[in-house]
């Protein structure tokens, strides 16, 4: 980072300057790719169990409601957790826990009922909750501060790879290759691609298992930190950080939620759901061009200034969105994928900067806030079942507003943070 930075080295077991972080680097990127390809199921999950159970959009919502509720009530143990076992002994009980909610959704179907697939969904997120806990502080620290934004980039941009294939390979098993299959009402697609995931969960489990992943011992107790006496709630940097990440996720969960039935409508293009399924993989490879992008440009660029440069566009691209129609709208809303690309993993490493042995409590706070995907996306369909789908955009909206005064105000926020540490 050009515009924050502190001289705190994180610093593995050993000599940091001997270290080689490739492997661990790579063995984390394996766990972005796979908990997007994941969350990003939940966008055909909806319109599939909307027609199965016959749901209003607000029903249908309490699927991301159930599925990001997990991060506002698991993040802190995970926080606690991670604190007191490691960031290794985090990932393995995330892929176990996260193994077990796609198993779930086995009885889901046989029994028929929705509130166990809801059930499902919550442990599933469980387990992602704790990898997301673990993952993004330590792809921080395997390497300097000052890229930190840079490496979280080019993670996220693996984790974007996830949600990019996922829309595709999801609606090909859940709606069908025709659209006899995807308006047939039942739910019996869903059980065979969460029954892979969960096999695939457990085989990664298996491999970290047998890997030697380096200590940060800037992230722990023991380690020699200036923050060390001070409490989270004095980080103005973390505390607004923690806003900024409830909502963008939040808004980028609930326009990706929107798009299959957003499409579907007359006035837009029209399209049956396994074909608006598909087009949903330009949202989310939107976002993962703009990381591989954003890697290298943050390198050389403030993240708060790229960060509000792409808040400010998203802005217009929704009021572009919500004042016009057909293909316009429609290219417009997909093309928040591409701003959408950088913010999250700039935020997180903006927030957590310069927080030391706090490094993954504060991580913990951050990774609770990902409950805006929860609460907005359950806004949005309120709005979308009183005033319309297509003005329901102006929820996300009102949160990029929030994204792009963080972008504004961060540097004299950290810089708050620095002078309390320092006295």
């Amino acid at each position: 980072m050009s515009e924050i930075n502190t001289n705190q080295s994180y610093v593995a077991s050993g000599d940091a300057k001997n270290n080689n972080y490739l492997l661990p680097l790579t063995a984390m990127t394996t766990l972005f790719f796979l908990w997007g390809f994941i969350t990003v199921l939940n966008d055909v999950l909806i319109p599939r169990l909307k027609a199965v159970f016959d749901l209003s959009y607000t029903e249908a919502m309490l699927i991301q409601f159930c599925f990001f509720s997990a991060y506002f009530i698991v993040s802190l143990p995970a926080g606690a957790f991670l604190k007191r076992f490691g960031y290794k002994n985090g990932v393995l009980t995330g892929l176990v826990v996260a193994a077990g909610g796609c198993m779930l959704f086995y009885p889901a179907v046989v029994v028929h009922e929705y509130w166990i697939f809801l059930s499902a969904l919550f442990v599933l997120a469980s387990g992602i909750t704790v990898l997301q806990v673990s993952a993004n502080p330590y792809v921080a620290a395997l390497g300097p501060e000052k890229t930190a934004s840079s490496r979280l980039n080019l993670a996220q941009a693996l984790n974007s790879l996830g949600t990019t294939v996922g829309p595709a390979v999801g609606g090909m098993l859940l709606f069908g290759a025709g659209a006899g299959m995807a308006t047939d009402a039942t739910a019996d697609s869903v059980k065979v691609p969460y029954l892979i995931l969960a096999g695939a969960l457990l085989l990664i489990a298996a491999v970290f298992a047998f890997l030697k992943l380096p200590t940060i011992e800037a992230h722990t107790e023991e380690g020699d930190c200036k923050a060390r006496g001070h409490k989270l709630t004095e980080a103005p940097h973390l505390v607004m950080g923690v806003a900024a990440i409830f909502c963008y996720v939040g808004a980028e969960v609930a326009i990706g939620s929107f798009l299959v039935n957003y499409f579907a409508e007359p006035s837009i293009a029209g399209m049956e759901e396994h074909t608006a399924a598909k087009y949903i993989s330009y949202y989310w490879g939107g976002a993962m061009v703009g990381r591989f992008i954003g890697s290298a440009a943050l390198q050389k660029i403030a993240p708060s200034k790229a960060l509000m440069f792409n808040a400010i566009a998203i802005i217009a691209l929704l009021l572009l969105t919500m004042s016009t129609d057909g293909k316009l709208a429609m290219f417009a809303v997909l093309a928040v994928g591409l701003f959408n690309s950088i913010m999250f993993p700039t935020i997180f490493s903006i927030a957590i900067e310069g927080l030391g042995s706090l490094t993954s409590k504060g991580s913990g706070w951050l990774c609770l806030a990902i409950v805006g995907g929860a609460l907005v996306p359950l806004a949005q369909g309120l709005v979308a079942d009183s005033a319309g789908i297509q003005i329901s955009f102006i929820v996300p909206m009102v949160c990029y507003v929030f994204i792009a005064w963080y972008g504004l105000n961060v540097v004299s926020l950290y810089k708050q943070w620095q002078q309390k540490v320092d006295s």
